[in-house]
């Protein structure tokens, strides 16, 4: 947290540039909450969890935040608040904010084997949190089998730094705003032209609105809880079917996603387009340790056609094509830079929060009309030895406005969350039957969302 002069007054950071958006979209059936979760060989002990919550929670000042409303903007103030273990018996992923409650932005939770944290994404993104999970697992585990010597652990490349620094702003933040161009001045002389900016902003290519995109439609669960199936499968033949389409395990995902849902819309003819958000972690592109959010939202997107033989391979070669100039260090400066400038601007500083909300609003309502699904791949996490032998799978995924699923790997196992706001699973029996039949062996695991589902009185998280 950023200091302050008056040692009487909390310490308080204003939010990040993604933070700002997620407020905005937020909804009953959207909270912006994340989950990690990690299946252990063992069953957890609540009591030994507290207390590796309460040491991490020292650790990471970021976490005592408290989400606070202003005149002109949201900030974050630190508080006095301490996390309390809770049982895993509520719907995934329910909501963290309530503007009129002062409350802690994550939650951890256990069931069984299994110990989850769920995050507000205005707190952080998927990698920022992962690191206080790890911190959280490798704690908790070392309390549970006290014969491992912490100084036996392999840490050279898992020390996690805990900064709060907002990353966007300082290697996106022009300072001398003169020299920006009058194109991004004049953006901001009228409120009322936000939208049609901000879709040059997310469509640089401007052909966002030229194609019809398809809307997946379903049955909404009945009280917003997402339908979540969990894949697991073996990383390396997973990675052989990507390598073979020569295209990196998220493109090829991706592609299969999207032939999924052809084959299981009933009313998808031929001649439209799907578009799927792909999120890009920055960290590997500028140098940042902030356990904030620091990511950009890529769009990918493939036109059917009627007499085309639209394979897998057609779609992966088309996003490949897509995605390469998007990672281009150049390109991404440009749109940040853009952004950051908005935010930074006088004009836009002055406006009251409300009306930045609105205009937030419009952004994302024009976001999600030209987006079909979305995915969101980690990568891989580790842990430190002999942690590692305490932990089975790692599981992530989030809360879904549209058809989606987050992907992350640790040891030899890869699992897929998919998530839903829809009761129906035609997609993901799609998705796993091209699996299996080109021979990669899954096991499923469906959460329970219907009245009748829950009639068994099963578990209702994941």
């Amino acid at each position: 947290m950023e200091k302050r002069k008056a040692t009487n007054r909390k310490k308080w950071v204003r939010l990040d540039n993604a933070s700002n958006i997620f407020l905005a979209a937020m909804t009953n059936r959207d909270s912006k909450v994340f989950r990690f979760s990690a299946e252990l060989t063992d069953t957890v002990d609540s009591d030994l969890l507290q207390q590796a919550l309460n040491e991490v929670y020292s650790q990471y000042l970021l976490y005592h935040s408290v989400l606070r409303r202003g005149i002109f903007w949201y900030y974050l103030e630190e508080s006095d608040l301490k996390p309390v273990v809770q049982l895993d018996t509520n719907p995934s992923c329910q909501p963290l904010y309530h503007f009129d409650r002062r409350e802690l932005l994550f939650r951890v939770v256990y069931w069984k084997k299994r110990v989850s944290l769920e995050v507000f994404h205005v707190l952080s993104d998927g990698t920022g949190a992962m690191w206080f999970f790890q911190d959280l697992l490798k704690e908790y585990l070392l309390l549970k089998n006290p014969e491992i010597n912490p100084e036996d652990l392999e840490v050279a490349e898992y020390n996690h730094d805990t900064s709060s620094e907002d990353s966007f702003a300082r290697h996106f933040r022009v300072k001398d705003q003169k020299n920006f161009g009058q194109a991004t001045q004049s953006a901001l002389r009228s409120f009322s032209k936000v939208t049609v900016k901000a879709k040059e902003l997310l469509y640089p290519t401007g052909d966002a609105d030229e194609k019809k995109v398809y809307h997946y439609k379903g049955t909404y669960t009945p009280d917003n809880r997402p339908r979540i199936v969990e894949m697991e499968m073996s990383v390396k033949e997973i990675l052989k079917r990507a390598k073979k389409e020569q295209v990196s395990l998220t493109i090829y995902l991706t592609a299969l996603f999207m032939e999924s849902v052809r084959k299981s819309a009933k009313d998808f003819h031929g001649n439209e387009t799907m578009a799927v958000s792909v999120p890009v972690n920055l960290r590997q592109f500028y140098p940042s340790t902030s356990a904030r959010n620091f990511f950009a939202v890529t769009r990918l997107e493939y036109t059917y056609q009627l007499g085309k033989e639209n394979s897998v391979s057609d779609i992966c070669k088309e996003l490949k094509e897509q995605l390469s100039p998007q990672l281009e260090k150049k390109h991404l400066e440009k749109i940040l830079t853009r952004l950051i400038y908005f935010e930074y601007h006088p004009l836009a500083r002055i406006i009251i929060r409300p009306l930045k909300d609105f205009g937030l609003k419009l952004i994302n309502h024009s976001t999600n009309k030209n987006l079909t699904l979305a995915i969101s791949n980690l990568g891989r996490v580790s842990f430190p030895k002999p942690i590692e032998s305490f932990i089975n799978q790692v599981y992530f995924h989030t809360i879904a406005v549209r058809p989606q699923f987050c992907a992350i790997s640790h040891g030899e196992y890869f699992t897929i969350s998919f998530t839903s706001p829809y009761i129906e699973t035609d997609i993901f029996k799609e998705f796993a039957r091209s699996l299996t039949e080109d021979g990669v062996p899954i096991t499923v695991t469906v959460n329970k969302v219907t009245e009748e589902e829950l009639g068994g009185g099963s578990h209702a998280g994941v």
